[in-house]
């Protein structure tokens, strides 16, 4: 019988900013997407002033959707179309780069007792081929109007796609599902089993798959056609996310997602001489990285 686990994926450390680690998902070595996921952060929790420690200065990005989700705290979104927009637990943040856009992530200046407990996941998106040089544009959609899906001892939240005969309001242009699972100690969820690539991460607690159990900080692949149900061991956050394969391999460099090289080269030389669209207000950047 065919093992329902394909791979597991420790989170690897990496420093966005000096004292500000994430835990890092994908794309990982043996793995670089599950259906159009290419990218997954775990961000703290860490305890953050109004400045510094997990600002996220100015940077560009293209062909992909960041598609950003918190379990707590709260971060100020700018970007080069003029939005600002505080993001904050249970909102959906979805920001399409298109053929390029810039934006910053910062903490709010005047956090409530003077500072924010973050803890959240960010996701990137590879577009289909046909919209990597689409019009960007940004869409918030507010807690009351995403799709949670109750089971015994689960609360589904649907933060972007179908799953569990639910599907989100913001149209996504491929067959793809994100689920925030918030599980009950013993409480068991079968995955979808209408999306080829599957992949659960462990943000908080502990489950066990049909293969064994799985900790804070690591993500399972899943073989395609083959059921899974999850167990929570213990009180359980865990992230549910696939889709269709991708029309095609993606390249990826730093914050650049395409399915051309020479567009790679292209975005790299146009940030490098500043001719990416400015966040306003914003005169700081994150330079290129060599």
């Amino acid at each position: 019988m065919m093992p329902a686990t394909e791979l597991l994926i420790e989170a690897r450390s990496r420093e966005l900013a000096p004292g500000f680690s994430v835990r890092r998902i994908l794309p990982f070595p043996a793995r670089r997407h599950v259906g159009p996921f290419v990218f997954l952060d775990h961000m703290g929790p860490v305890d953050a002033g109004p400045r510094g420690l997990a600002d996220v200065r100015p940077h560009p990005h293209i062909g992909l959707a960041t598609v950003t989700w918190l379990f707590s705290g709260e971060i100020i979104h700018r970007d080069s179309l003029g939005y600002v927009q505080p993001i904050r637990p249970g909102e959906l943040n979805w920001m399409n780069a298109g053929h390029g856009i810039t934006h910053s992530e910062r903490m709010p200046e005047h956090p409530e007792g003077g500072t924010v407990h973050l803890h959240g996941v960010q996701a990137w998106v590879a577009v289909p081929r046909a919209m990597e040089e689409s019009e960007p544009f940004f869409t918030h959609v507010g807690a009351d109007r995403l799709p949670v899906v109750y089971q015994p001892g689960a609360r589904l939240t649907v933060i972007a796609g179908t799953a569990y005969g639910a599907t989100a309001q913001l149209d996504i242009p491929s067959p793809l599902f994100y689920v925030e699972a918030k599980l009950d100690p013993g409480a068991e969820l079968a995955l979808p089993d209408d999306h080829e690539e599957r992949a659960i991460y462990v943000a908080g607690g502990c489950v066990t798959t049909p293969d064994g159990e799985l900790g804070e900080g690591t993500m399972a692949v899943f073989t395609p056609g083959v059921p899974v149900t999850i167990r929570a061991e213990t009180a359980a956050t865990v992230m549910l996310l696939g889709g269709a394969p991708l029309d095609g391999e993606r390249h990826i460099f730093w914050n650049f997602v395409s399915s051309d090289r020479e567009r790679i080269e292209k975005a790299k030389a146009d940030w490098q001489a500043g001719r990416f669209p400015k966040v306003p207000g914003e005169t700081e950047f994150i330079p290129l990285p060599a």
